[in-house]
């Protein structure tokens, strides 16, 4: 009879250096103290569709003169403002579209804008995931295991759906620890129709503009430009059809996991 084989026990995993904990919270300071600088500033103002509305004619002749410069600032401001969950994407997006036509826009945002994803996803789950898994309890890791096992069909729902904010959920898929190839992937194929649908838009606001500037000089004419100012909005663009449109995807998108829970109930 052969003699049980004895293998070593597994090595214990070394000891987190002194200082470590605290590094690893920096990540994510930096993001809060960015963002809430930003906002404080007013960088929701500067990247309005109301300000492509105002410099419209100088924005556009730059764009037109300096193009493959203008790509690259459109793809690292993309990042940026997704990176520090800035809520102008949806403006950024459709101000893509009317500078640089929608195939482009629609390719180049939604590159940025998971690249973006990725660097909250990381530091989410390095310094919150990782405190998280350290000190949940079994509840909070079942639900956090769900997740992860049924990633593919959750995030494909929830990039898909426009009712999630796009950081809520960069922020949960880093709480859950979803593999970092599956978020990727998801993000990238989830967040397609939503820049398609909105570098199209787009692509056609040079005639909201034009009713947009000739309903301020009426304004002005009546009422003086003080009491005037050209406003445009996601919000005013953005019918509630396409966002049936995209949640309808969405909800495609959970058929898989739904399926499976089906075949698993009990009988």
């Amino acid at each position: 009879m052969s003699k049980p084989s004895h293998q070593p026990p597994p090595e214990a995993p070394p000891a987190p250096a002194a200082g470590d904990g605290a590094w690893r919270w920096l990540p994510v300071l930096l993001l809060i103290v960015v963002a809430a600088l930003a906002i404080g500033l007013g960088v929701q103002r500067q990247l309005s569709l109301s300000a492509l509305v105002e410099h419209r004619d100088a924005i556009k002749g730059w764009v037109d003169g300096h193009l493959l410069l203008a790509l690259a600032g459109y793809g690292l401001l993309y990042v940026l403002v997704v990176a520090f969950s800035i809520p102008v994407a949806a403006a950024l997006s459709i101000a893509g579209g009317f500078l640089f036509g929608w195939p482009l826009s629609a390719t180049l945002s939604a590159i940025a804008a998971t690249i973006g994803a990725v660097i909250v996803f990381e530091i989410v789950k390095t310094s919150f995931g990782a405190a998280l898994a350290a000190r949940s309890g079994p509840l909070v890791q079942r639900l956090s295991r769900g997740f992860a096992e049924n990633a593919v069909s959750l995030m494909l729902f929830l990039r898909l759906t426009p009712v999630f904010p796009f950081w809520a959920v960069n922020a949960v898929a880093g709480l859950c620890r979803v593999p970092l190839r599956t978020f990727v992937l998801t993000t990238t194929v989830g967040i397609i129709p939503g820049s398609i649908a909105f570098a199209l838009i787009g692509a056609g606001l040079d005639g909201v503009i034009d009713d947009q500037a000739m309903a301020f000089k009426i304004c002005a004419a009546q009422n003086g430009e003080a009491n005037c100012h050209l406003s445009l909005s996601p919000a005013m663009l953005i019918s509630p059809e396409l966002l049936w449109g995209l949640t309808a995807l969405g909800a495609v998108a959970l058929l898989p996991l739904l399926a499976r829970l089906w075949k698993g109930r009990p009988t």
